[in-house]
């Protein structure tokens, strides 16, 4: 088997053991086992596979499959899905029994509200890195900041303000 396949798989494993609260909370780890350990991509690159899997319909991790298929084709990509999904759903199978019959449990509600912080570091985490590794200039900035405004306060659709700041990008005002 391919190396990097092997790698994949070991990395995404881990991942989907760790992604409580959903894919985001992993992304800072993800790019860096990507960008920094095995420097299969840039930053940049990370940033931009992230923007489309955000945009695309589907799972908000479909970023593991395209990381996987630019790291090693179509094999990649379904080596990186099976390993981002398979343990995670494994181990919530596996669990899920126990937790459902201790649902009234004091030591649950605690489990569960010692997590919850820990789900919005880790997405916060996630959002200052992209934010980082997007806003690396003044105008990159503001124009994140002003996304940012739209989506905090104003009922627009999502990707109508991402389409907007495309084509603020495009039309070369902006650039990283």
């Amino acid at each position: 088997m391919n190396e990097r396949l092997i790698d994949l798989v070991g990395i995404y494993s881990q991942l989907s053991l760790l992604a409580f609260g959903g894919g985001n909370s992993i992304l800072p780890e993800m790019q860096r086992q990507v960008v920094q350990v095995q420097h299969w991509m840039t930053a940049r690159e990370f940033a931009s596979l992230y923007a489309i899997a955000q945009a695309a319909p589907g799972p908000n991790m479909l970023i593991s499959t395209l990381i996987g298929w630019q790291v090693a084709g179509l094999p990649g990509a379904l080596v990186a899905t099976a390993g981002m999904t398979f343990p995670s759903c494994a181990l919530t199978l596996a669990v899920s029994s126990v937790w459902f019959r201790f649902r009234d449990a004091n030591w649950r509600r605690i489990v569960q509200t010692g997590i919850t912080p820990v789900t919005v570091g880790l997405i916060g985490a996630g959002a200052t890195l992209l934010a980082r590794t997007t806003s690396a200039t003044l105008p990159t900035f503001l124009l994140s900041a002003a996304a940012t405004l739209l989506f905090l306060h104003a009922r627009l659709h999502p990707l109508l303000v991402l389409a907007a700041c495309a084509a603020i990008g495009a039309t070369g005002l902006v650039s990283g």
